[in-house]
């Protein structure tokens, strides 16, 4: 009896604590942008590119936690527009945090041994070709930007739609998301900028979220 009693409030509680992590991760994925290491085979040595590294896969997982929050306080509102959008922006988020794993853990294992690699690795990122036949990597990685932009664009339309978290919010997500199909314009590293939008989306949604749960518990 009481742990059904219960069980709303720890509901509550871990969607709070979610948009605390979305506020986390909006701000870390903002933040890391301008002090990014060069993207070249010198800097996967460095301490700098483990940090910023650990710091970026520590933003994704906030980020996976967050998007979860905010899709739990909406779910029956989002709908399948909802559904989808989530699911694809979560894959992305997934995707993120096995490409940065590997970028923190294995890439420095490997830059002394396979140069060739981890430069051609670094190529997919930075728009740089080395020759190296990578397979399905680049394709992987691209596909990745595909859920980023359709997963994102989704999200925060049926976020705006739900009218249940703030839609200018929504809106910035949503914006920040199709913001990225102007990187092309952009020259690397500069292109980084697109990523305060989303960051900007990110900390709004997750505020308002931490906040709405605390006034309902109040209630």
């Amino acid at each position: 009896m009481n742990s059904n009693k219960n069980a709303p409030i720890t509901s509550l509680r871990l969607i709070r604590w979610s948009g605390l992590a979305a506020m986390v991760a909006g701000f870390l994925f903002i933040a890391i942008q301008p002090i990014h290491p060069p993207e070249n085979l010198s800097s996967v040595t460095s301490g700098e590119w483990a940090l910023i590294h650990y710091l970026s896969l520590a933003m994704a997982i906030l980020a996976l936690v967050g998007i979860t929050g905010i899709y739990a306080i909406q779910l029956n509102q989002a709908g399948w527009l909802g559904l989808v959008g989530f699911l694809m922006f979560s894959l992305f988020w997934i995707a993120t945090i096995a490409f940065t794993f590997a970028e923190a853990f294995i890439l420095p294992l490997l830059a002394a041994d396979a140069p060739k690699f981890v430069e051609g690795y670094l190529g997919i990122f930075s728009g740089s070709s080395s020759g190296m036949d990578l397979r399905t990597l680049p394709t992987i990685v691209h596909l990745g930007g595909l859920l980023y932009i359709l997963g994102g664009l989704l999200f925060g339309i049926s976020t705006l739609r739900a009218g249940i978290l703030p839609r200018w919010a929504a809106g910035v997500l949503a914006f920040g998301a199709v913001a990225t199909l102007s990187s092309p314009l952009l020259p690397h590293p500069l292109d980084r900028i697109l990523a305060v939008p989303m960051g900007i989306g990110l900390i709004w949604l997750g505020f308002s979220l931490f906040t709405r749960q605390a006034d309902e518990k109040r209630k």
